[in-house]
């Protein structure tokens, strides 16, 4: 396992976590409760795929990554609904940019010294 891969992994597993708080930062309204708790069961979710992918076991990254991409575009509309506290948007665009490292570094091929 490459240090890339475990850097995506750390990177989508403290986007996870900060899922897991979204229902006990929102104010009902932004974002709304549902979305909150949808946001919740994803993190909970990766966790647990990302436990596994520290594991070795590659075929969690299909599920990961399409969990992880879908998370991320929940928060997309705090760019463009009017009323979004700033500090909502902010983090809106902190979790997207993370979830798109996190989701290259998983992605990126191990690479291995050529001995000439």
């Amino acid at each position: 396992m490459s240090g890339i891969y475990k850097a995506g992994l750390v990177i989508l597993g403290l986007v996870s976590v900060a899922d897991l708080s979204t229902p006990l930062l929102s104010d009902g309204e932004h974002p709304p409760m549902a979305v909150a708790i949808g946001a919740a069961v994803a993190g909970l979710i990766s966790l647990v795929l990302i436990a596994l992918g520290w594991q070795g076991k590659r075929w969690v990254l299909a599920p990961l990554i399409a969990l992880r991409l879908a998370s991320a575009l929940l928060a997309v509309p705090a760019f463009f609904v009017a009323d979004v506290p700033a500090a909502g948007v902010a983090a809106a665009g902190v979790g997207v940019a993370a979830t798109i490292f996190g989701v290259i570094a998983v992605l990126m091929p191990a690479r291995t010294p050529v001995r000439v």
